[in-house]
């Protein structure tokens, strides 16, 4: 890195990066949310058309994109509250990083079932 170089690529930078990256994501997907709930006062058959095409195994391969993408900005979240109003926070901010990770990690393997069960029978059958 070059000097004076404000970020070094450590767990600190790559957690803000992806914090709002999953932000942007999460308003995207909310913004086309309302847009498509919105459609069915215009056309409610343009809207079941739409509805149905959610029904494809990529877009429940989008939907568990999205579930991980809200799970870390949630946890995430919540460690960087803890940074700033804990007093040891600073300190610790690593240890809570791998942490988050770990539980995202685990409710993400949890969620595979849930999120990608149908789609996988879809595609492979029962």
């Amino acid at each position: 890195m070059p000097a004076g170089t404000l970020y070094r690529g450590r767990e600190g930078m790559w957690s803000w990066v992806a914090h709002r990256v999953t932000g942007v994501l999460i308003f995207f997907f909310l913004f086309v949310h309302v847009l498509d709930t919105a459609l069915v006062r215009v056309s409610p058959e343009a809207y079941d058309e739409v509805v149905a095409t959610y029904k494809t195994p990529l877009v429940a391969l989008l939907e568990y994109g999205l579930v991980a993408a809200i799970l870390f900005h949630a946890l995430n979240g919540l460690r960087v509250i803890a940074v700033d109003f804990w007093s040891k926070g600073p300190r610790f901010q690593k240890q809570m990083l791998w942490s988050v990770m770990a539980i995202w990690f685990v409710l993400m393997v949890g969620a595979l079932y849930p999120v990608l069960g149908h789609a996988v029978r879809e595609v492979f059958g029962s």
